[in-house]
């Protein structure tokens, strides 16, 4: 709420109608008489609202008010906020892993795709640069709780009163993940700065 209001304060669109898409995507998720979570579109729903959406619209209200209206999307903004949606998707997944309509054997097959997709893609940003190579190596170091993840659920999908706990895992995942994505950035650019040359008067 404080986000929006923000936003409409400072008077930019393009970061309030992103965050207009997010909440239509809370909306259309939960709320009659569309409900779409219950037909298996919760997922989908979460990684644009939390991803794309919400985290170009913060990105968007960063820096003074003069010049958060000429911020540019680039494939750095829109490559990290993909990775914060996919392991917010995969929260929500573990979250309601009991109802899952594929069976909980299945599921967990799931979330060991879902866990090395995330940092296929990771690599993948790395590759084309669309993420500094900073990113890469300190998301890297989350691969052991990523590997926790997948083990927790595979080894107890079965077991109602332990596999609630996969939510918290990939909480935990999220956190790191994310607070890894944001160091790398800061570092990529701090380092950038530094080496940046100064012209040279005559």
């Amino acid at each position: 709420m404080g986000l929006t209001w923000t936003s409409v304060e400072a008077g930019n669109m393009r970061s309030i109608i992103s965050l207009a898409c997010a909440i239509i995507c809370g909306y259309i998720y939960q709320c009659p008489p569309f409900r779409l979570s219950y037909q298996g579109l919760g997922e989908p729903l979460c990684f644009a609202a939390f991803g794309p959406f919400a985290s170009t619209a913060f990105y968007l209200l960063q820096g003074s008010t003069s010049q958060m209206n000429y911020l540019p999307l680039s494939g750095t903004i829109l490559s990290a906020s993909i990775l914060v949606g996919f392991t917010t998707s995969l929260i929500l997944f573990c979250s309601h892993f009991h109802q899952v309509r594929l069976g909980t054997e299945r599921g967990s097959s799931v979330v060991k795709v879902a866990v090395i997709a995330l940092y296929f893609m990771l690599f993948a940003f790395g590759l084309i640069k669309a993420l500094p190579f900073t990113c890469i190596l300190l998301c890297a170091l989350t691969l052991p709780m990523g590997k926790l993840v997948v083990r927790y659920v595979e080894d107890n999908h079965k077991d109602k009163q332990k596999i609630f706990m996969a939510k918290y895992y990939c909480v935990r995942l999220h956190a790191l993940f994310g607070a890894a994505l944001a160091a790398g950035l800061v570092v990529a650019r701090a380092v950038t700065k530094k080496y940046v040359p100064r012209p040279i008067f005559y």
